[in-house]
């Protein structure tokens, strides 16, 4: 027993004694938190002791196309000297190397992290354009990932949420009014024609003083007005209001080349009008309510005489009015006899007065 521990002490007396490396590829810097840097790697070689120096050495790395070091050296400046004049750009240089590995998400936060803590950067006009680039990217089709890295689906209610991110970070830059427009066509992609409608009339209104703008939100707002009528079947004041946004934009923009064409839409309307009216008309019908037939085929009529469905508004017109007149006469003598009823009964349903009640005695 005595001879296993004493190989057992000189075992351990030569692993000790010997020197070894033992890679660590997970280190932990004080003020710096934890840091990956791989076997075989740079050591930490990029890491300088002066944020310009710092910045200079992401800088380079970016330009020799190792984003990943570059990431680990524009965060560190952020995280050590978040106050420099240095830390900034060094934000942006992040958001650039997550762009370049094709980390579109990734990039657009760290983007919007430079925007939120440095309002005072140079390049704030090019990360505006760099976040409008990346939302018009999940626009056209782009997937989003799921954690980052797996591809999962395009999401226009993200893409959304991206174009008004950038409408906010800068109404009146020249991003501002091309996002707002955006947020509205996300929406119509998604086939939420009102919030489509509310982000171009909202554009219409903030940027009234700029005719190119305000003319293209109006004019798109009518169109997203005339996607969503052409889908209801009864609620036809989708209709109506796609005629008053078109009549409006007609009227402040007379010159605009698209007016011949909001006209032609404004007859569809109107004809999807009398279609609605004629439809409803039918429903009425087939439940034989005659005079509610009678009241939406005047209407559908009404909403576009020369509309396909006028000859037969009119012939049913001529056939339902004289049953619609029979329908209101036995109506009306039916609430006749029930007022009548009630007024013969109405002493014998009077309520007979009860009798009075007895002194009380008086106490002896």
């Amino acid at each position: 027993m005595i001879r296993w521990l004493l190989r057992l002490v000189l075992l351990s007396v030569c692993v000790l004694a010997l020197p070894v490396r033992c890679p660590a590829p997970i280190i932990y810097r004080a003020g710096e938190g934890w840091t990956y840097e791989p076997v075989g790697g740079d050591g930490g070689k990029w890491r300088r002791n002066r944020a310009k120096e710092q910045l200079a050495v992401a800088k380079e790395l970016f330009e020799q196309k190792q984003y990943r070091t570059a990431l680990k050296a524009a965060r560190r400046v952020v995280k050590v000297w978040p106050l420099s004049d240095y830390a900034g750009e060094a934000q942006y240089l992040a958001g650039r190397c997550y762009e370049e590995r094709k980390m579109d998400e990734r990039a657009f936060k760290e983007y919007q992290r430079a925007l939120f803590n440095y309002p005072k950067l140079a390049s704030y006009d090019e990360v505006l354009k760099r976040q409008f680039d990346i939302a018009t990217r999940f626009l056209n089709g782009q997937w989003f990932k799921l954690w980052g890295y797996i591809p999962f689906f395009p999401s226009m209610e993200k893409t959304s949420q991206l174009f008004d991110s950038v409408h906010r970070n800068g109404p009146f830059y020249e991003t501002g009014p091309k996002s707002l427009l955006n947020v509205g066509a996300a929406r119509e992609k998604q086939k939420d024609y009102p919030k489509a409608v509310k982000a171009y009339q909202s554009a219409a209104d903030k940027y009234s003083d700029r005719d190119a703008v305000a003319s293209d939100a109006l004019y798109k707002a009518g169109m997203a007005w005339t996607k969503q009528a052409k889908r209801a079947e009864y609620d036809q004041s989708i209709a109506g209001n796609a005629i008053g946004t078109f009549q409006d934009f007609s009227a402040l923009y007379p010159q605009d080349k698209r007016v011949p064409d909001t006209q032609t839409i404004i007859s569809e309307m109107k004809t999807e009008q009398a279609r609605g009216a004629f439809e409803t008309a039918k429903f009425y019908e087939r439940k034989k309510r005659y005079q509610g037939a009678v009241v939406y085929y005047n209407e559908s009529l009404l909403k576009d005489p020369k509309s396909p469905y006028a000859e037969v508004a009119r012939q049913k017109l001529d056939e339902l009015k004289p049953r619609a007149e029979k329908q209101q006469k036995r109506i009306a003598d039916f609430e006749a006899a029930i007022k009548a009823s009630r007024e013969a009964n109405k002493g014998t349903n009077a309520v007979p007065d009860q009798a009075k009640e007895p002194a009380p005695a008086k106490a002896p």
